[in-house]
């Protein structure tokens, strides 16, 4: 039986409907993924899911019994609570009595009184009434599973963690379908696959909104899409949403440009007939104003975002050249004796978890922070242009056009004078928008904001810190495209395993305690030379046993350094055997996100099939070092 079924609903915020008729049905063991651009209803939609918004029209029918959570694309920024406090918090009206009782335990265990010992009692009477052992149980257990502190206070913890505490707020109840709005957001890319694997394991049917596109190929079992009021499914995978939707915009297009042909016969027609006749056909008349009432009901779709960087002349070769740089704070070290030498064309991606140090090494390389020790050097003839992820450029006070147009009424771009509303039309800005204040604009408009007051400068360098943050995909692969196309050099931070390896030619890794390293490619070919890397040190022997071989030991080495012919037949199908064990772990992770695995299979053991397949990845990678070295 279907979890929710929607028949013609309606909602509206203002003229145009943000759900026109729309019809949905979600079924068990379902991970539906729900795309569209910014400020289309894909929020709303799951409020009146979740039962927070009614629709204005049409019937919303969710299955008698079932449990509903939802986690929030706001992540609270000052909120005092205990960890514990948020989480339980999920279980509804039972949360009071389970928060009492906790901190009634957490008293005694540091105060014993008479008066703690009878509360303790009252409320002992009330949790086995209510069930209410079993949910707090529930509690510990997610929060355990989580790895969350159970009393730190929500408000002293990172965005990705506060992320991580609001997920154990919409799992406490054990839900039924699972709505998640932005679940990436504010996660660094390990917290990000921590999430993929763990929605994989769970026995839970979901809805999410991402704009993450690795996420959603890895999760997603459909896709069902937005798009001016209108819900539209598509099955499949996003490769095959993608030729799909080329496929309906084509057609789409082509009926469109039919009906004004046809609208343009019949004015044609009217103009004509006052001078021909001296009666009209009033049926065709009223045909006419048919055509025109529906013509001025069609919604077009939403542009693209049109990106441009205004060249410069080129910079020297030299961009920035770090040489042995080390800087700390009080409570640690972020940047340990690093050396990197960025050439002019360079396009370099900085990947690390939150607060690892990424911004402060460009902070660096830019010059507006001096390390403890070492020196930065910067080349000639640079224009750089900064994308903050703070979005400090921005000035909250002024409108959008008066943070672009600095007071004038133009803008120049790519060498060409542009009527500030023309160009921030570009960036899908509507009129009634212009005159907001930036405090007003949401995260995604921020973005196309700092994106379109940044290409009003000439650059031959890109530096841009967590640009992809609150962009819809289609936003996301215009800036992609222009980036791919860009001649000068970028150093991109990005937790966006997708966009990093369409863009960028070596990343930084940093791997804690101010330690970087780098390697060639993007996020993908990373996560193969770390796989090696890791054999690699698997098959060094200790320096210490080693040095205790015998000469027996020592001789025999020396017979055996010539391979034998079994052992080039093993090293020369080594390769295949390695492609063959990846194949196999990919087929895995595909089974693992059908939509059949959730309802028949038990995820425990694919998991341990995983691991006993990386474990053999592993050693065929370590028994290849030994034979070729």
């Amino acid at each position: 039986m279907s979890l929710v079924r929607f028949a013609n609903v309606s909602l509206a915020y203002g003229h145009h409907p943000l759900l026109n008729k729309v019809n949905l049905v979600i079924e068990p063991g379902e991970r539906v993924c729900l795309i569209g651009r910014n400020g289309t209803g894909k929020s709303s939609l799951m409020k009146v899911i979740d039962g927070e918004i009614q629709a204005d029209d049409g019937d919303v029918w969710v299955d008698t019994g079932i449990r509903i959570s939802r986690l929030k694309q706001d992540v609270p920024l000052d909120d005092e609570r205990s960890v514990f406090d948020v989480v339980a918090e999920g279980l509804g009206d039972l949360s009071t009595v389970i928060k009492d009782y906790h901190h009634v335990t957490q008293k005694l265990a540091t105060d014993y009184s008479a008066s703690l010992m009878d509360q303790m009692a009252g409320l002992q009477q009330k949790l086995e009434a209510q069930d209410g052992w079993r949910m707090q149980q529930q509690v510990e257990m997610i929060m355990t599973t989580l790895e969350l502190p159970f009393e730190k206070h929500v408000c002293e913890l990172s965005g990705g963690w506060r992320r991580r505490v609001l997920l154990a707020q919409a799992l406490v109840n054990s839900p039924d379908l699972l709505l998640l709005d932005e679940p990436t957001n504010h996660l660094d890319i390990e917290a990000i696959k921590w999430l993929e694997n763990f929605l994989l394991s769970q026995n839970v049917s979901l809805l999410f909104i991402t704009h993450d596109r690795a996420l959603l190929k890895k999760l997603a079992t459909r896709i069902i899409e937005l798009d001016r009021g209108n819900l539209t499914s598509w099955p499949g995978d996003y490769e095959n949403y993608l030729v799909k939707k080329e496929e309906f915009l084509a057609t789409e297009a082509e009926h469109a440009a039919l009906f004004d042909k046809r609208l343009a016969q019949e004015e044609a027609w009217i103009r004509q007939g006052i001078k021909a006749r001296r009666t009209r056909n009033e049926g065709r008349v009223r045909r006419l104003e048919a055509l025109r009432e529906i013509r001025s009901g069609r919604r077009e779709t939403i542009g693209n975002v049109s990106l441009a960087v205004d060249g410069t002349e080129k910079s020297g070769k030299l961009v920035f050249s770090a040489d042995d740089i080390s800087f700390s704070y009080a409570d640690g070290k972020l940047v340990n004796h690093f050396s990197v030498e960025v050439v002019r064309g360079d396009r370099i991606g900085l990947i690390g978890p939150n607060g690892v140090g990424k911004s402060t090494l460009l902070n660096l390389l830019l010059g507006k922070q001096e390390p403890d020790s070492g020196t930065v050097r910067q080349g000639t003839q640079m224009n750089v242009a900064y994308f903050d992820q703070q979005r400090e450029q921005l000035d909250k006070d002024k409108t959008v056009v008066q943070n672009v147009s600095e007071g004038s009424d133009t803008v120049t771009v790519q060498g060409r004078s542009r009527h500030v509303v023309g160009y921030l039309k570009d960036f899908l800005f509507a009129p009634e928008r212009l005159n907001s204040p930036a405090s007003t604009l949401s995260g995604g408009e921020c973005n196309r904001l700092m994106l379109a007051k940044l290409f009003t400068k000439p650059a031959n360098v890109l530096v841009l810190d967590e640009p992809t943050n609150d962009l819809d995909i289609e936003t996301l692969e215009m800036l992609e495209s222009l980036l791919v196309d860009y001649e000068g050099t970028i150093i991109l931070v990005s937790h966006d395993r997708e966009f990093l390896d369409n863009v960028v030619t070596s990343t930084l890794v940093f791997k804690g305690e101010g330690n970087i390293q780098e390697y060639v490619g993007g996020y993908q070919d990373y996560v193969r030379q770390a796989k090696y890397e890791a054999a690699q040190k698997v098959a060094k022997p200790k320096p210490a046993l080693a040095n205790q071989a015998t000469k027996t030991e020592k001789s025999k080495l020396k017979q055996t350094a010539k391979l034998s012919y079994k052992e080039k037949q093993e090293l020369a199908e080594l390769p295949a055997k390695i492609d063959l064990l990846e194949q196999q772990q990919q087929a895995l992770l595909s089974e693992a996100s059908s939509p059949e695995f959730q309802s028949n299979a038990n995820p425990l053991d694919l998991y341990k099939k995983l691991e006993v397949i990386e474990s053999e990845l592993v050693s065929a990678y370590q028994r290849w070092d030994e034979l070729e070295s």
